[in-house]
């Protein structure tokens, strides 16, 4: 079945030091309608780096200079939004266990059939957009709480925390009506349009 096209800017940034590896693999991510781009070495890909980058990187463990799991680490540091796979031909689990540490998507070793690679791709996208809709969803709450009174973010906590009206009114020493109207402000400044919204955008500080 052929893999969904990834969104625009995405790319699957291949990091081998085997070309016939790093051609066979890039041809068949093409043929199945992603964007590639291969590297020799994890110091080759590092000196492209930029903030910018969407997709995800294949890396093998075993390369001269640096290793994949070194790379792996630096990314994690450096461009924790951009998901890798590790791909080994002398898999072992100290290494798998220190590449899933640190958040590896998976850990294929060779050779691998064109199914495994294609289903990490596309567990690692679904990683990147969650990772994406989350950081916006926190930046919102950032910036909306910006624009609330003191007492009306002392009420969005209480409500976070499953407090009813009456509740939240007898910690703050405030009526319930009142409690109504400074939920209402905060629901608005969030943009929540009801319950379920308000639980998506607080949910996504965790």
């Amino acid at each position: 079945m052929p893999a969904p096209r990834p969104t625009h800017g995405e790319t699957v940034f291949i990091v081998d030091d085997d070309v016939s590896v790093r051609d066979s693999l890039s041809l068949m991510l093409s043929l199945q309608g992603y964007a590639t781009a291969t590297f020799a070495s994890a110091e080759d890909f590092l000196r492209i780096l930029q903030p910018e980058l969407r997709g995800c990187v294949v890396a093998d463990i075993r390369m001269p200079g640096m290793s994949g799991l070194e790379l792996q680490q630096t990314l994690h540091s450096r461009l924790p939004h951009l998901p890798v796979i590790v791909v080994t031909a002398h898999g072992d689990v100290a290494a798998a266990r220190q590449a899933f540490l640190a958040d590896a998507v998976d850990f294929i070793e060779k050779p691998f059939e064109p199914g495994q690679i294609i289903a990490a791709i596309q567990k690692a996208r679904e990683r990147a957009q969650h990772r994406a809709s989350t950081d916006g969803a926190s930046e919102a709450l950032v910036a909306a709480r910006q624009k609330m009174s003191d007492r009306e973010r002392e009420v969005m906590e209480l409500m976070i925390q499953g407090m009813h009206n009456r509740h939240i009114a007898a910690r703050l020493g405030i009526s319930p009506r009142t409690v109504e109207v400074h939920k209402a402000r905060v629901m608005e400044k969030l943009g929540a349009k009801n319950m379920v919204e308000f639980v998506r955008l607080v949910d996504a500080r965790a």
